[in-house]
This record gives C-alpha cells, structure tokens and sequence, in this order.
C-alpha cells in the first residue's frame, strides 16, 4: 500500500529531472511523470488534440499529425486566456492519470513529478511537496540552453508559472539547485533518510567519488 506520495515540482529548468532520475536509480522509486501524462492527452487523434486543432485550426498541427507545440507556446505563453483554456484541457487528464496509476501501485512510495503541482492544483495526491528551486538567472540561463529560446520566450514561460518563492514557501523538503551536482544529489539523500519510517530501501547510498 502507497503510504508516502512525494510531489516533486519546482520552477521550470530549475532541476526536476535531475532529482526524478537520482530518486529512481539510486532509490528505486517509481517515477510518475506529469508531462508524459500531458503529452498522452493531446496524442494523435486524441479529443484533446481534436479540440485544440478546432480552436487553432489546422496550422497548429505538424505534417504527421502531431501537436505543433513550438506555436502552441506561442499561443499560449503570451496570452493568459488561451492557456488557461489548454491547461483546463490537459490538468484534468493528467490527474485522471495519476490516481489511475496510484490506485494500483503497489510500492510505499511514489513519486509524482509535477511542474504545476500547485498551479493545476493537484497538491491533495501527495503526503509532501519536495521543490527544487536556484536562483532566477541561472533559471533562464538554464531554460534558454536547454530550449533554444530567446530572453523574452524564456521569461514568457518562467513568468506563466507560480513564483519560485511561494512554492518554496509551501514546501516541505527544499533542494537548492545552484551548485554542481553532486550538492543537490546530497540534500536529495537527507530528505530520503528523513522520512519515517524510511519507506524505501536505497541502492546506492554511497556514490562513487
């Protein structure tokens, strides 16, 4: 029986998958993913894909059918209506996803990845709320890298979600993501170790050096 529901979530490009890979090699935690949910909800030939292409038209969707989703941010990330309207679209499957998967789970503990935990309001699916957080110029430096985007796309995005400093503020378990690596994968350890009764059994508590 699942008795401990870690909700993994942060700024965007501040460090989530980092942690999400180190709790399922090191830790074996199962891994649940809100942006593989998402992806599935506007899959080809999906209503939710039909929905958006009825609203965009055509151009919205690539040669092979698939979500355009470089102009979807386009849309959506400079117009608050418009994501509001795709994310009523999506936040609702996604949850469905979850408690689909948490309903039959059978580990002590999962971990629910969630850039928008608290934006979509799924906060009430877990036991603790973990964010990784690091300062807001190595956040759009790091996004803008990772994304290929300019300045103004990467604080577009980084604007659309909730401050970093108000989910730090809810948090239960902070991990500063400002250093190298290895300091993270450490706070990542000690918030694990504080968990009790500690739900998992780590394969690997000492890394190599």
């Amino acid at each position: 029986m699942t008795t401990h529901i870690i909700g993994l979530t942060g700024g965007i490009a501040t460090g989530k998958t980092t942690v999400a890979n180190y709790l399922a090699s090191a830790y074996n935690l199962p891994i649940l993913d809100a942006d593989i949910y998402a992806r599935e909800a506007v899959s080809v030939g999906s209503p939710i894909l039909q929905a958006i292409a009825q609203r965009y038209g055509e151009q919205i969707l690539l040669a092979d059918g698939n979500l355009n989703r470089q102009k979807l941010g386009e849309i959506i990330f400079n117009n608050q209506e418009e994501r509001n309207w795709v994310e009523g679209l999506i936040h609702p499957y996604v949850r469905d996803r979850f408690l689909e998967e948490i309903a039959v789970s059978s580990a002590q503990t999962l971990v629910l990845v969630v850039p928008l935990l608290f934006e979509a309001g799924m906060t009430d699916l877990v036991t603790e709320i973990w964010v990784v957080s690091c300062s807001e110029q190595q956040q759009l430096e790091r996004l803008m890298r990772r994304n290929h985007l300019t300045l103004e796309q990467a604080q577009a995005r980084i604007m659309s979600q909730m401050p970093i400093a108000e989910k730090v503020a809810s948090a239960d378990i902070v991990l500063n993501n400002s250093s190298i690596i290895e300091i993270i994968l450490k706070q990542v350890d000690a918030a694990i170790l504080s968990i009790e009764p500690s739900p998992v059994t780590c394969a690997t508590f000492f890394r190599e050096s």
